[in-house]
């Protein structure tokens, strides 16, 4: 993996090292990271993205506890080989529903309608495709 894949979003109300979280399980979860291949380092990540090498530190320990990544001696952190069961469509979609929260909360915030939503999300899904 290269510490660009992380997207860093430094004035997100989420804060930096639930970020790194999130998007490591979700990477973790979808096969892009397979069990073994190994993560940049702290280091790395945080000089690649300007940021504090323990907000890097503490995302990784809370994804080793939560059996995501293990720590290998001399070789630093990489995907646990029980990660791919959380790959399942079930668990992907609950990764998701922390942003699809947010949206639904703004869309109502703005008293947007539903259908006018989803055609808006379709329509930035095929932008990625």
């Amino acid at each position: 993996m290269d510490a660009d894949l992380l997207s860093i979003q430094p004035t997100s109300a989420v804060p930096i090292y639930r970020q790194i979280v999130e998007q490591v399980q979700r990477l973790a979860s979808a096969g892009q990271l397979r069990p073994g291949d190994t993560l940049p380092s702290v280091r790395e990540v945080a000089a690649v993205h300007a940021i504090n090498p323990m907000t890097v530190s503490k995302a990784y320990s809370l994804l080793e506890g939560e059996g995501v990544l293990v720590r290998q001696r001399g070789k630093g952190m990489a995907v646990a080989e029980q990660s791919r069961a959380a790959g399942s469509l079930a668990a992907r979609l609950d990764l998701l529903d922390p942003a699809l929260r947010t949206v639904a909360d703004h869309a109502r915030q703005l008293e947007l309608p539903a259908e006018q939503v989803l055609a808006r999300l379709a329509a930035l899904l095929d932008e990625e495709t």
